[in-house]
């Protein structure tokens, strides 16, 4: 698995501090605020689980598993919802906890859908942001670091299920994916 890394991009260090100051963020604007988060699975369990640990206020979880990749390195630009909330969210301050915010296709369809249940307030909390990608118009509200134009695996991120167990957050060597 670690040979077909060809870089460690953020560490697990890096990763640790960067949780532990969102979710203080996190803490301090949903005070009082009893916010669900949602989890899009599965890339974003491990962000997620951990995150979660970093907020200090109430609040309440639920997942969602939402696709738009396959098996293929590329956006497919068609987005289904694989399974959906079971919590009824009118009303309620929404956080949106995913891994990556690569194109926006996924995030764009599914604020859409969320939004249509009336909820208080919608944001999202991204782990990654790679903006050069970007096709929607969808930004997060919070988010941990910018990476580059290239295929990132671990904690939690994966190539074809694999690699989601490594520690840090590392770029696949193309030739992996390129066979």
């Amino acid at each position: 698995m670690y040979q077909d890394v060809k870089n460690v991009l953020i560490s697990e260090e890096e990763l640790r501090e960067k949780v532990a100051e969102m979710g203080h963020q996190i803490t301090k604007d949903y005070d009082g605020k009893n916010p669900l988060l949602v989890t899009v699975l599965k890339g974003a369990v491990v962000f997620f689980t951990d995150l979660m640990r970093q907020i200090d206020t109430a609040a309440e979880i639920d997942f969602m598993v939402v696709s738009s990749y396959g098996s293929g390195v590329k956006s497919s630009g068609v987005v289904k919802i694989v399974k959906d909330l079971d919590t009824e969210i009118a009303g309620r301050h929404i956080l949106i906890v995913e891994d990556i915010l690569d194109t926006g296709v996924t995030l764009e369809y599914l604020t859409r859908i969320l939004e249509e249940r009336n909820p208080a307030s919608i944001k999202i909390a991204a782990l990654l942001d790679k903006p050069e990608r970007r096709k929607a118009n969808i930004k997060a509200d919070y988010v941990g670091f910018s990476v580059p134009d290239e295929f990132v695996i671990g904690y939690g991120l994966d190539y074809d299920e694999k690699y989601r167990n490594l520690p840090f957050i590392g770029v696949l060597k193309p030739e992996v994916y390129s066979v």
